[in-house]
């Protein structure tokens, strides 16, 4: 089966599972006029019932990510999850509204996997596989 290149988990590590409904967007960064540092909006999902998204991005090589220009290129890219919503729903106040994580992307042949173990008040990311 096919993937997304870049994918993401999120665990909620106050209950010890899966947090399911967390908005993910995908951002691609370039150098702007004057060398203004800008991220591009790039793909955008939402985590399923396993905190998983899994489709940011069509399947590398196929034909879809050819025809919207979404084929994974070698650059800085930032992973923001917005947490607040999904803690909301389980009666819990959260202290990081937006969680942005900046990566680079060395080899696009190469799948990225970013988990996030959050909490209402600490988060912890690492490159997973």
């Amino acid at each position: 089966m096919s993937k997304s290149p870049i994918t993401c988990h999120v665990l909620d590590v106050s209950i010890g599972r899966p947090a399911e409904g967390v908005e993910v967007n995908l951002q691609v960064f370039y150098k702007g006029p004057g060398g203004i540092d800008v991220f591009n909006p790039l793909a955008h999902g939402v985590t399923d019932a396993d905190g998983r998204c899994s489709a940011l991005l069509p399947p590398r090589n196929s034909a879809e990510a050819k025809k919207t220009g979404k084929e994974l290129q070698a650059g800085t890219y930032k992973i923001v999850f917005k947490p607040m919503d999904y803690f909301e729903t389980i009666g819990q106040k959260c202290f990081y509204p937006w969680v942005e994580i900046t990566f680079n992307v060395e080899n696009p042949d190469e799948h990225y996997h970013i988990p996030l173990l959050i909490s209402p008040h600490s988060y912890v990311t690492y490159r997973g596989s």
